[in-house]
């Protein structure tokens, strides 16, 4: 048979469109023509894989080689696709069953000895195999994160040999046995080692409670940045279906293969990051920072020193919770549902509002300091922090009493209210389950209508005023927001003062 069909995977931001290989032999001079929009690195697979086939003692055809990745318009990267291309010569070459390979996809990229190496993207590859209901052979290196698709049928080889053999039915591979990736529990920094700000810390349980965004307004050395750090801590663990996305997006971002079940990231880009850093970018679409952020906290520093047209970016992925790349010829959509916490001081110096009165900002500076951020970033952040300057003591025990563990189950049982009753965390209730589950009595709702009128709040704030109220509902278990709860919350509303 002149004509082989082998099925692989692309990678296309966090997804995995479906590639097939097809190979096909003619009489004429030999030669190797390889089609469907191929980059750099997979043309250079053809001599990769004559070089693989040579040094197994197989027969590379001498005759004229047509190699189609299709579908023809979808651009093909890296070397995800030699071992593909390398069965599918063999299998139109008759050296092995072309019918073998039907029901299987294959990834992997070949040593010039014709071993399988690693690649990157496996687990979204994999995920879509399950769906397919196909059968996935990857290399040995990424079998386990493979493996993550429950159901899914993985068989690992480490050398196109052990492949072809299999194919060949000499010498069968049994599916691999996963052993499950290691469930590494990292030591989060507990929040009882931060002294004092008592107000700083409830905002910080508020914003875990519900996954509310919240801004850090102070001083430096007010233990902003040690505030935030406490954050990942308080929140529960990843749920199976959200460590995969997680998952997923790592196995696209990294060059190794995963080698620990995920945790809730936290991610701290320095102020310096670009746009395309932030929320991703370049010709070939990577994820950025945000993404990379999901379902965990992007934590940004010393946040009006950003640049200020990169933080606008972040205005459609806090509301959406993705980001869509657009380039000249496709769209690449990127996965981006996470927390921000941010930090300020006051003022360039920092010190505006401090008592030993060393602030020597004018207020032209303050203000254009502060004009740094938009009104609609603001707007989209749910609580806004004071954080003071606290009585100096060093050597200070850890408070009782306000611990991450304690704070966490807090979390934990406002967090389960949540979902039991909505599905979803307080922050991502749509208008339709906002009217429902914050309802308020009629003098309530006048009196925070009257608020917000007086402190000039737009239609949206008053809508994340409304969320964080039913997070401190939940908080005491209450199943009525009250007076006292949308009072706390307005409390966060308003902008970072000095």
């Amino acid at each position: 048979m002149s004509l082989a069909l082998v099925h692989s995977r692309a990678q296309v931001g966090v997804e995995a469109p479906a590639v097939t290989v097809e190979a096909h032999l003619a009489n004429g001079l030999p030669s190797l023509a390889l089609v469907g929009l191929p980059e750099t690195a997979v043309k250079e697979s053809k001599d990769r894989v004559r070089s693989a086939i040579l040094n197994c003692d197989f027969e590379f055809p001498p005759r004229r080689i047509t190699l189609s990745l299709a579908p023809a318009d979808l651009p093909k990267d890296g070397g995800r696709f030699d071992l593909a291309i390398a069965l599918g010569i063999l299998a139109a070459s008759g050296q092995i069953p072309a019918a073998a390979l039907e029901q299987v996809e294959c990834l992997g990229e070949l040593a010039l000895s014709g071993a399988v190496r690693p690649v990157q993207g496996v687990l979204p590859a994999a995920l879509a195999a399950r769906a397919a209901g196909r059968t996935l052979l990857v290399p040995r290196a990424n079998a386990e994160e493979a493996s993550l698709a429950s159901g899914l049928q993985v068989l690992a080889v480490e050398h196109l040999l052990e492949a072809a053999a299999h194919f060949s039915g000499h010498t069968p591979l049994a599916p691999f046995a996963a052993q499950g990736l290691l469930r590494r529990t990292l030591p989060y920094p507990d929040l009882s080692e931060v002294q004092g700000q008592l107000a700083a810390k409830r905002a910080l349980l508020v914003a875990a409670a519900g996954s509310h965004n919240l801004l850090f307004s102070g001083p430096p050395g007010t233990g902003k940045t040690l505030l935030a750090s406490r954050l990942p801590g308080l929140l529960p663990p990843l749920a199976e279906q959200e460590a995969l996305e997680v998952a997923a997006i790592q196995s696209v971002a990294s060059h190794a293969p995963l080698e620990h079940w995920p945790q809730r990231p936290f991610r701290h880009p320095h102020h310096s990051a670009s746009g395309p850093a932030l929320v991703g970018g370049g010709s070939r679409p990577q994820p950025g920072e945000i993404t990379l952020a999901h379902h965990g906290v992007l934590f940004l520093d010393e946040l009006p020193e950003f640049d200020r047209k990169v933080l606008e970016v972040l205005r459609e992925p806090l509301e959406s919770g993705h980001i869509v790349i657009a380039r000249a010829r496709d769209k690449v959509r990127f996965p981006a549902r996470f927390q921000l916490v941010a930090a300020m001081n006051p003022c360039p110096c920092g010190f505006l509002g401090d008592p030993s009165g060393r602030c020597r900002c004018t207020q032209e500076q303050v203000q254009r300091y502060r004009g740094k951020l938009s009104g609609p970033l603001l707007d989209r952040i749910d609580l806004h922090v004071t954080v003071a300057r606290e009585t100096t003591t060093l050597h200070a025990l850890p408070q009782s009493g306000a611990d991450t563990a304690t704070a966490a189950a807090q979390v934990a049982q406002a967090r389960a209210l949540q979902y039991a009753r909505q599905g979803v965390a307080n922050a991502f209730l749509d208008l339709n389950a906002l009217r429902e589950h914050c309802a308020l009595q009629a003098d309530d709702q006048s009196w925070l209508e009257s608020a917000c009128e007086r402190l000039g709040l737009s239609l949206r704030a008053a809508h994340r005023v409304l969320k964080v109220a039913r997070t401190l509902a939940d908080l005491e278990e209450a199943e009525l927001i009250a007076r006292n709860h949308l009072a706390e919350a307005l409390q966060y509303r308003g902008h970072p003062q000095g």
